[in-house]
């Protein structure tokens, strides 16, 4: 299910899975459509010894990147053919062109002739009806067409182009497609095909014995011929290598730009592993940013084998977090597209709707609109605060007045106008609506803590505009929430918060399940996380959350059923990457000496040793194996991670300044 490699730029993006297959193509937007629905685009190798797939288990693999780069570095190795394939990938970061370099040597001491045979197996549209693949004899090029999209596939080996080609159906009337016809080594060369088609093309070179020949290929998106033949030229002018080199230049140059933020050097307070991981999350959550602001949870199609559906859509909670963790690493201008998306798409009631797509439409839902016999607002309340609470916090960093501005009327006003009166008037606490992992409807301790957020966050801009009142409105309405949590969701009896409580009647029921977003209550300044009462709920949500098994990491909460691997005692669900890393955020809160950081500094490492080998991580692990489950990569795992460092980074300079300062007073003349 991974995906184990992800290039793109913010309209063409494209997915590998660990056998150096491509899985999903999205084009124009990052995120919608795919052009592959997890199909496989695959790579074939034919020599003397015979053919092979490269997905295929006597291929030895290894799935990379160059460092602190979007270029993929890969290797695919035959030991009992002394063949070996170095691959680079990567996307243009202006251009939307795949760009292909691999390197074949021949480790034999004959020459050897080698054809490489590349798939594709296009959905257009995420459909399979009424495509178009052909053979273009004036661009020596492949084409596959639907209305306006259209995808130009082409390569060279020196100044040789494509060696064979077809063009076919596939999965229709018994037609398996056209890389059935690769297997043989050759390709028939059928010109066209209509309907549910694929093509197959090939590449011949002549590798002399212990020798290195290179061979690029490109595939062009856009929309309609004239696009692509413009990007062909592009790339035949500029060739491969120079495009690609200077992708990778930008792309580092991108991971590195943020390095100001810091007071100081990464490098003085963590190790190399745990630094690279986080340039790693940056570039991979750029990936997963769409031009138009969106940002997508995940796109990786895989997960359409559970529920039809998938994760690449733009849900407000996960985005306005991602956002929140790219404007304090550095990134503001990536946030700002994201809330002005947010204030494209803003409900007239003044809320966010369940998720969308990237193109700014309402992605699909499955919360009702009906509870009982009455209508119910179908939303997660906390999406609408945390985008007001991550505004906030922009605000506070960047000093953006005008962008500000630009928001504060048009969503701003709207959104916490709903917050304020979307409340229980009785009990002061939000009216019900789904929690942050969208299973159940109630009142919810993470919802009134992100509401009380986005409430003191409105506030406070209502105050940069000289609306006092408004602002006493809204902060009014925060402190009154805050005093019904403390009411309504601390147990006395059991000494800490619980999940929630849900209306029956005019009883409030409790919820006391262990629930690692608890977290909330301090990660969004409701409580300090010194706080006596948050102290005992954390020390509760560790002990029952861990996961007592060698793998570790904490489980989102109590008895989690999604995607569960293993049921028994010491394991309350499956690991989340997300969840853990708020324990170490938890740690970081509490540090009062550089020591004390140790805890929080422990479990980054054990991210590091959780992802995959090219760096990108999943939702959730298997409790006893550790191996990925779920969708991967998943943003919110990276900007988590982001945000943790950040804060780790920020708390331990003030940590070893407190202290500096108090050394040198102690040495003072002036200390008595």
């Amino acid at each position: 299910m991974p995906r184990h490699l992800v290039i793109g730029n913010d309209q063409l993006l494209i997915t590998f899975d660990e056998a150096l297959n491509v899985r999903d193509l999205y084009y124009p937007h990052v995120g919608m459509p795919n052009h592959l629905m997890g199909h496989k685009n695959s790579i074939g190798v034919w020599c003397d010894r015979g053919f092979s797939w490269l997905h295929e288990p006597c291929w030895e693999k290894r799935v990379g990147y160059k460092r602190q780069t979007l270029v993929g570095d890969c290797r695919a190795v035959h030991p009992g053919w002394g063949l070996a394939l170095r691959l680079f990938d990567a996307v243009h970061y202006r251009l939307n062109v795949h760009l292909k370099r691999i390197l074949v040597r021949n480790e034999g001491d004959w020459e050897r002739e080698v054809r490489i045979f590349f798939t594709h197996d296009f959905s257009i549209n995420g459909i399979d009806v009424g495509d178009t693949a052909l053979y273009d004899p004036t661009l020596d090029a492949i084409k596959h067409y639907k209305g306006d999209c259209c995808f130009l596939i082409k390569g060279q080996v020196g100044r040789r182009g494509i060696y064979q080609y077809a063009t076919g159906r596939k999965r229709f009337r018994g037609a398996e497609g056209t890389w059935r016809d690769a297997e043989d080594g050759v390709l028939e060369g059928n010109p066209i095909a209509q309907g549910s088609v694929d093509s197959t093309i090939s590449f011949r070179l002549k590798v002399g014995p212990r020798e290195e020949k290179e061979l690029t290929y490109w595939l062009a998106a856009g929309r309609g011929f004239e696009e692509v033949r413009h990007l062909n030229r592009l790339v035949e002018e500029g060739g491969v290598t120079s495009l690609m080199r200077e992708t990778q230049v930008y792309w580092f140059s991108w991971a590195n730009k943020g390095m100001k933020t810091f007071p100081v050097p990464m490098e003085e307070y963590l190790p190399p592993r745990i630094i690279e991981l986080y340039k790693r999350s940056l570039l991979t959550i750029r990936t997963q940013m769409d031009g138009s602001g969106a940002i997508l949870a995940a796109n990786d199609t895989d997960i359409l084998q559970f529920n039809r559906d998938h994760y690449s859509y733009m849900w407000p909670r996960d985005g306005a977090l991602v956002a929140h963790a790219l404007s304090q690493a550095g990134y503001p201008e990536l946030a700002r597209r994201f809330f002005a998306f947010c204030g494209r798409v803003l409900s007239t009631g003044g809320f966010l709707w369940h998720k969308y797509n990237p193109d700014g439409s309402v992605g699909s839902s499955w919360h009702p609109w009906m509870g009982g016999e009455e209508p119910v607002l179908p939303i997660q309340e906390d999406e609408t605060a945390l985008v007001l609470f991550a505004l906030g916090h922009y605000y506070e960093k960047e000093r953006d007045l005008e962008f500000i501005e630009s928001l504060y009327r048009p969503f701003i006003r709207k959104a916490a106008d709903f917050l304020l009166f979307y409340r229980d008037l009785a009990t002061k606490l939000p009216l019900e609506s789904y929690d942050l992992w969208e299973e159940r409807r109630g009142v919810f301790t993470f919802t009134a803590a992100a509401v009380y957020a986005g409430l003191m966050a409105a506030g406070k801009f209502a105050r940069l505009f000289g609306h006092t009142q408004i602002a006493h409105q809204y902060e009014q309405a925060a402190k009154e929430m805050r005093r019904a949590m403390l009411r309504h969701l601390f147990d006395p009896g059991l000494g800490r918060f619980i999940r929630g409580v849900y209306r029956d009647g005019d009883r409030l029921v409790p919820d006391p399940t262990l629930e690692s977003s608890l977290y909330g209550l301090f990660g969004l300044g409701v409580f300090s996380a010194d706080d006596e009462r948050i102290v005992r709920t954390m020390a509760a949500v560790a002990e029952g959350l861990w996961v007592k098994t060698s793998v570790g990491g904490l489980a989102r909460y109590n008895q989690d059923p999604y995607l569960r691997a293993v049921v028994g005692d010491g394991v309350p669900g499956n690991p989340w990457i997300i969840c853990t890393l708020w324990w170490a955020e938890y740690h970081i809160a509490r540090a009062k000496a550089p020591e004390d950081l140790e805890k929080a500094r422990r479990l980054l490492h054990w991210v590091v040793d959780h992802a995959l080998g090219s760096g990108l991580l999943p939702e959730q692990l298997h409790p006893h194996t550790g191996s990925p489950i779920s969708v991967t990569p998943l943003t919110w795992s990276h900007s988590t991670y982001v945000l943790t460092v950040v804060k780790y980074l920020a708390k331990r300079w003030e940590l070893e300044e407190r202290r500096h300062l108090a050394q040198a007073w102690h040495t003072s003349p002036w200390s008595g």
